[in-house]
């Protein structure tokens, strides 16, 4: 076979349409073309075509994965998701992760820490619920369990109650204790922790400690 053309996508950047004997017959990124001197006019057989879509997914895998790990660190589970979303081959996928291990890119445990750390600076949570956040994102309940050990769920509730004071200022005990109590327990903090942390914020707000 001939190659006719290589035309480039109008809609996604990069990548060129190869026609080869005046019909399509892949879509392939540009710099893999370009790297295998393909031309119009060259010629190009079935093997090539098939080597070329292989390598072409690898590459798009492989791209895909990195610029998902560029906003933020992903556990394996994740970014095995989202190359299914891609339909990308469960062969392709298996052979993307372990390169992304093996290039230190890819580590649960590493995440785990990573999560726990942010939430714990951002947004805190009790670490039942962390460790439940973990779990769903594919940590292993060992790595999940270990990594939650030592929080202080008094402490985080605590904090995370200090970032909602000022908009309770002037609130009734009831709609205080509603609307506090309320956003304590959607973090996963036991109600002995939410009690504890409402009577002393309670105070903070100098409000009557016989309410």
């Amino acid at each position: 076979m001939i190659i006719t053309s290589l035309d480039r996508q109008l809609r996604r950047r990069g990548r060129v349409n190869l026609f080869a004997d005046g019909r399509y017959v892949l879509s392939l990124a540009h710099s893999l073309a370009r790297e295998k001197g393909l031309h119009a006019g060259g010629a190009i057989d079935e093997a090539e075509i098939e080597a070329l879509r292989a390598e072409d997914e690898r590459r798009t895998a492989y791209d895909a994965a990195i610029n998902l790990l560029s906003y933020r660190p992903r556990t394996e589970k994740e970014i095995r998701q989202r190359l299914r979303r891609r339909k990308i081959t469960p062969e392709v996928i298996d052979g993307t992760v372990d390169r992304l291990r093996a290039s230190h890119y890819l580590d649960d445990a590493a995440f785990a820490q990573f999560w726990r750390e942010s939430r714990d600076t951002l947004s805190p949570r009790s670490g039942r619920l962390i460790r439940s956040e973990l779990l769903f994102k594919g940590v292993d309940v060992d790595t999940a369990t270990a990594t939650v050990e030592g929080l202080d769920d008094e402490d985080a509730a605590y904090r995370a109650a200090a970032k909602r004071l000022k908009s309770l200022q002037g609130d009734e005990y009831e709609l205080f204790r509603r609307r506090l109590g309320g956003f304590l327990t959607r973090r996963g903090f036991s109600y002995d922790v939410v009690r504890r942390v409402l009577d002393r914020c309670w105070r903070e707000l100098g409000g009557d400690e016989s309410a």
